[in-house]
């Protein structure tokens, strides 16, 4: 059993869990960013790796990348902060990247800094299931590494079901056929599409992501799944007020 199955053997309704990128707003700030959360309540921290040519990251999240990237972020300087912080930290972290930045630094190398790290949940948006199958999943598994799928409206039923039989942690769902940022209130084609992942009773627990900002579209998006993600929201706030306001960030949506 993986870290995340563990927090939803504690607690499977109304999970908050927030993205935030390592290096930003400053280079030393990723071990402060994660102190600052696990003392909010939050049940798991999604540790966002900085990349120049991200997949489905809106503005707010690729310019936090590209000032981590400034700062002098990369990944030897990243597992280093997280392993300062493995002893003292208590609430599981899932390692958000690219595959190109684990093939760039050597696979087996990349998941042993991962392991070594005392993480064990990967988010590979653009890992092809294909490669996954033939490669990838042997990979992980030496290393005891689950990995998280994302599923879009557009991700057909055949697909749902069989990242579902892979999936020991939870499948992402994508609020949105978008890239991330706040949209505001939740529509009523997500509601829709939502009600029709709920009703398909997959194995798997539910997380939403991409568009969630605040307590209104956290408590709709948990009528649905198990819990959400807020990335955007969280960095555009930790950007203008800062570490020390973290807690007043999170309060409002958790209460």
């Amino acid at each position: 059993m993986n870290s995340i199955q563990e927090v939803f053997q504690k607690k499977d309704k109304n999970l908050l869990s927030i993205y935030f990128t390592c290096g930003y707003p400053k280079l030393e700030d990723t071990t402060k960013v994660i102190a600052a959360l696990e003392k909010s309540g939050v049940d798991f921290i999604e540790v966002g790796l900085p990349y120049s040519d991200p997949l489905a990251d809106g503005p707010t999240i690729q310019d936090s990348s590209q000032k981590a990237l400034e700062n002098g972020i990369n990944l030897d300087v990243i597992f280093e902060q997280l392993l300062t912080i493995k002893e003292t930290n208590k609430t599981p972290l899932v390692l958000m990247g690219y595959l190109n930045q684990m093939l760039k630094y050597g696979e087996d190398k990349f998941c042993q800094k991962v392991v070594d790290c005392g993480i064990d949940t990967l988010i590979l948006p653009d890992l092809p299931m294909v490669e996954f199958e033939n490669h990838y999943k042997d990979l992980f598994d030496k290393y005891g590494i689950t990995n998280v799928f994302l599923i879009t409206p557009h991700t057909s039923e055949e697909r749902i079901r069989k990242i579902d039989s892979y999936s020991k942690a939870f499948i992402y769902v994508v609020a949105s056929a978008s890239i991330t940022g706040a949209k505001g209130d939740i529509s009523n084609n997500q509601i829709s599409y939502f009600e029709r992942i709920k009703g398909m009773n997959l194995q798997s627990k539910l997380i939403i992501g991409f568009g969630i900002s605040d307590k209104q579209t956290f408590n709709t998006a948990c009528k649905y799944a198990n819990g959400t993600i807020i990335g955007s929201a969280f960095i555009k706030d930790l950007g203008l007020n800062g570490i020390d306001k973290i807690d007043a960030f999170i309060k409002p949506i958790i209460s």
